[in-house]
């Protein structure tokens, strides 16, 4: 072959490329649709029935309405994300299935599908934002990639950024999986700690860790709507602190950890919360949960007796009604 012809061999490759990438990048992309059609309506009904009822064996029937839903209009951002948060649902909570498959994995990478859609539809919504991050980072560990993971990580902290009342639990609560001696866990646990003060504009005391004196903040309006429980969250403020009374008691902090627990009875809703129970007994085993928390989870491990992110109630301890 000549030089002539090698020159444009390669000039030719180097447009093909040139052509494919300048084709990708100036492709238009999907507009969010401004109505949302009767289907995804009815969807969601079954949607927020299985959830606020720990329905966990109506997931594929409400996938299959959600599903439905946004292939009739891929431009419903909240179909979308509605589809990502049941496949959340049922990969966290998979310590209620007897035996579990192998494909149960692929929930993560169907969640990350539908929320990247959502996010990109609904850009300003840093909900979305977060929770495509935690699916991120889960996908990315089970499949030991670890550019996923950073990518997932990286992503968290621009969650964070966007609405950091929200996405500091999101954050914390995805990383508290992590080794307790590990930098991630550390970081997660102060993301709690952050989370507090930025829900009651300012630092509150660790050491006695009374939320008692703050309890008059609570309000369903602005940013700080998500520190409190809510129509979509009925129990918001229990799940909180039960989640961080359980990486309290990872991190060796257990004495501290009960302080922490303790607050989640400050809630008025706390009598009718389905998981008062799981708080008291974890209060009274905090000393003997240390070591529970810090070893592996494996599929014959007690749902109830793991932490709250590991746990067969991780979705629903904050949303059951």
């Amino acid at each position: 072959m000549t030089n002539t012809s090698n020159a444009a061999v390669i000039a030719s490759c180097i447009l093909t490329a040139s052509c494919s990438y300048v084709a990708q990048q100036t492709a238009p992309k999907k507009q969010a649709s401004t109505t949302r059609t009767a289907a995804a309506l009815k969807a969601d009904e079954l949607f927020w029935t299985s959830i606020h009822g720990s329905q966990y064996e109506q997931i594929q029937p409400a996938l299959e309405a959600q599903t439905a839903a946004y292939l009739a209009d891929p431009a419903d951002a909240v179909s979308a994300a509605h589809v990502g948060f049941l496949h959340i649902w049922r990969i966290s909570e998979r310590q209620r299935l007897a035996t579990l498959p192998a494909t149960i994995t692929d929930d993560a990478t169907l969640a990350r599908k539908y929320f990247q859609d959502a996010v990109d539809l609904a850009p300003g919504d840093a909900r979305y934002l977060g929770f495509l991050a935690s699916a991120t980072l889960i996908e990315g560990t089970i499949h030991q990639d670890e550019r996923l993971t950073r990518r997932g990580y990286f992503m968290l902290l621009d969650s964070i950024k966007a609405w950091p009342e929200f996405n500091l639990f999101t954050a914390g609560y995805v990383m508290s999986r992590q080794p307790a001696d590990s930098e991630r866990f550390k970081q997660a646990l102060e993301w709690q700690w952050q989370n507090i003060d930025d829900c009651v504009g300012e630092k509150v005391d660790r050491q006695s860790a009374n939320y008692a004196s703050y309890m008059h903040l609570e309000t369903t309006q602005g940013s700080k709507r998500v520190c409190w429980n809510s129509p979509i969250a009925p129990h918001n403020f229990e799940g909180f602190f039960l989640n961080m009374g359980d990486m309290l008691v990872k991190s060796g902090d257990w004495q501290r950890a009960r302080m922490i627990y303790g607050n989640a009875r400050l809630s008025a809703t706390y009598s009718q919360w389905k998981y008062r129970e799981v708080l008291e007994e974890r209060i009274r085993d905090a000393p003997d949960n240390v070591s529970i928390f810090r070893a592996p989870v494996t599929a014959g491990s007690r749902g109830d007796r793991q932490m709250m992110a590991a746990s067969s109630f991780s979705c629903m301890a904050c949303h059951e009604q």
